[in-house]
């Protein structure tokens, strides 16, 4: 958290002043640049290590004890908090890339975790000390209102929550969601003649031969089943400490306390319920009768696990590149086609220390973006194998790129973020807004193809978050659930809202399979996130269908406001309705139906 002022009171200080006009590609061209320019170094010192608390301390110290009787004080306190906290940010984000880049690496493995274990810990009760200072100042109600209602509500939220004594016992679940990628990471199969990674195995469930799809489907379903018991062992530790950090903070539980945490001052449980209904009731259906169309399409009495991915009509599977640079390159000029200004931030992004993309032994699974907040520059992490799914992971890191690049010009580090709820968004936006120009990666047959496979995707995710979302509910409201209760909660909701597929002989395997989803394991509750944005995705979707100009015109100025507004005007500033409700819901399965029927099988 950082702060400044709207008015271009540091225009000395690389930010942007909001009333400066200028056209596109000038803006996109200064974006760019803010990238990689000189740092600013007025408080801050340029090669200061931030490993290295003695010389982190002095600069909290000034900030602990300095004067903030005026306005213009405030504000000069804020903007040099926000330059301490991009450095810190950047430090343990570079920490973080190397050792999810390299798993096996223990030298990147200690450094992460020694930040970790020393610098948090002491900056922590810090940063409530400084949130507590900024909201107790009497200047603090002179601060001009609508640049400073969110960071100053924000601030209180997490005065209120914050307890040194959860600091330590946050330290021992970030050590346990480290160990979490290091399990996944080594994770390898043995097959087809090759070592291979869970991410690179996936390319087998889309092959038109059964009896490959099914041996590669066990031969994962095994390596996972191996350390089972060891991830069960880390959820049974991570459940209990979440628990007392609930516990410490006056919660009943940590499903309230996080919901709190997350900031989620624009809905509540009981909205994530009707969430999880309404998917139910209009949703789940049109995915079910996909998968009979799927089994009869294919030929089958009854859908295994491994028959989902696989081509209805047993073509070959989507292969939309054959090298990291081919991938790269074809995904650039897919931006650039959408919007000139989307092509060129991408452009900016392909360097080495920009793109980690392809799947190796020792890499952490999934997907990431992460921004350096120092030099405001973006990285995108990801696992390409090959498939067609890892060009909607890049067009999906791309666009939380885009909103990184677009807000980089505030000064203040807390808006150079936003919530997750509209974060999504921008990433899943770009997901849906590439169909017209899949034509930069196959032909218009297999154009259609993809095309089709994205929004059918859409309606089994749909299903999937309420299942996560749902499943963690049940977790942290009944922390001192068993290991057989979990399995039969975890069965429940698979009959609830999953596939229908014929399970016989894989039940140790279904009941285990929430292991797979790492959100369960490093960042609880953050789920529910992708099905409100999935929402509002489809609300872009539908406004680039009938106007793609202005669609991208306001979906920019919408990422351009960073986290500096409230989530519902972020969502309304991106031509949205911050709207989830079941009539909203019908809306819009109104449109993917009728785009499903118009494109070819």
């Amino acid at each position: 958290m950082a702060g400044a002022n709207a008015r271009g009171l540091n225009a000395d200080r690389g930010g942007l002043d909001p009333g400066l006009k200028m056209p596109r590609v000038t803006r996109i061209a200064y974006r760019c640049r803010m990238m990689t320019s000189t740092l600013d170094t007025s408080f801050v010192p340029a090669d200061i290590d931030c490993s290295d608390w003695s010389q982190v301390e002095p600069l909290t110290r000034d900030l602990l004890e300095r004067p903030l009787d005026t306005v213009d004080a405030l504000e000069r306190w804020l903007l040099d908090r926000s330059e301490l906290e991009s450095a810190l940010s950047e430090a343990q984000a570079n920490r973080y890339i190397a050792m999810t880049c390299d798993t096996e690496n223990e030298e990147k493995k200690r450094s992460f975790l020694q930040f970790v274990e020393e610098i948090e810990p002491k900056y922590k009760p810090i940063a409530s000390a400084l949130n507590r200072r900024l909201i107790e100042s009497p200047a603090a109600k002179r601060l001009e209102a609508r640049r400073y209602e969110v960071l100053l509500r924000d601030a209180q939220r997490d005065v209120e929550m914050f307890r040194e004594a959860n600091v330590p016992i946050e330290v021992e679940l970030a050590k346990l969601d480290q160990h979490y990628q290091e399990i996944c990471g080594a994770m390898t199969c043995e097959f087809d003649g090759q070592t291979r990674t869970m991410p690179q195995m996936a390319r087998y469930l889309e092959v038109t031969d059964r009896t490959q799809r099914e041996a590669a489907w066990n031969a994962v379903a095994e390596r996972r089943l191996a350390d089972a018991d060891r991830l069960d062992d880390l959820f049974d530790a991570m459940i209990a400490h979440r628990h007392q950090i609930a516990l410490n903070a006056g919660y009943e539980n940590f499903r309230d306390y996080q919901h709190d945490r997350m900031r989620r001052f624009d809905y509540a449980p009981d909205d994530c319920f009707a969430f999880h209904d309404s998917v139910e009731r209009l949703v789940v259906p049109l995915m079910r009768r996909l998968d009979e169309e799927r089994c009869d399409g294919l030929g089958l009495e009854a859908l295994r696990p491994w028959d989902l991915a696989v081509d209805v009509k047993s073509r070959p599977p989507l292969r939309p590149f054959s090298s990291a640079e081919e991938f790269v390159a074809g995904t650039e000029r897919l931006f650039r086609r959408m919007d000139a200004e989307l092509g060129a931030m991408f452009a900016s992004l392909r360097r080495p220390e920009c793109l980690d993309l392809e799947s190796r032994k020792g890499k952490a699974p999934g997907g990431y973006q992460y921004n350096r907040d120092r030099i405001r520059q973006p990285f995108i992490f990801m696992n390409a194998a090959g498939l067609h799914r890892d060009l909607i992971t890049l067009l999906h890191e791309g666009g939380h790129a885009f909103h990184s690049i677009l807000c980089a010009h505030d000064p203040l580090l807390h808006y150079r973020g936003s919530p997750m709820e509209f974060a999504e968004v921008a990433s899943m936006s770009m997901e849906l807004l590439a169909h017209p120009y899949f034509g930069e990666f196959y032909n218009e047959a297999d154009a259609n193809r993809a095309r089709r496979q994205h929004l059918e995707g859409v309606l089994s995710i749909l299903p999937w978050i309420a299942t996560i979302d749902a499943f963690q509910h049940w977790l942290y409201t009944h922390p001192e659930h068993t290991r057989a209760e979990r399995r039969e909660m975890w069965l429940q909701l698979d009959d609830r809202f999953g596939h229908r597929l014929d399970w016989s002989g894989l039940d140790v395997h279904r009941e285990r399979s929430w292991q797979r989803q790492l959100h369960l394991f490093g960042v609880p509750f953050y789920y529910i996130e992708y099905g409100i944005a999935q929402i509002g995705a489809l609300q872009m979707w539908v406004n680039y269908r009938r106007d793609a100009a202005a669609a991208v015109r306001k979906y920019q100025a919408g990422l351009a406001l960073g986290g500096s507004r409230p989530l519902p005007e972020l969502w309304s500033t991106a031509g949205l309705s911050f709207d989830f409700s079941a009539d909203r819901l019908t809306g819009l399965m109104r449109e993917i139906e009728s785009e499903l029927k118009a494109l070819p099988l």
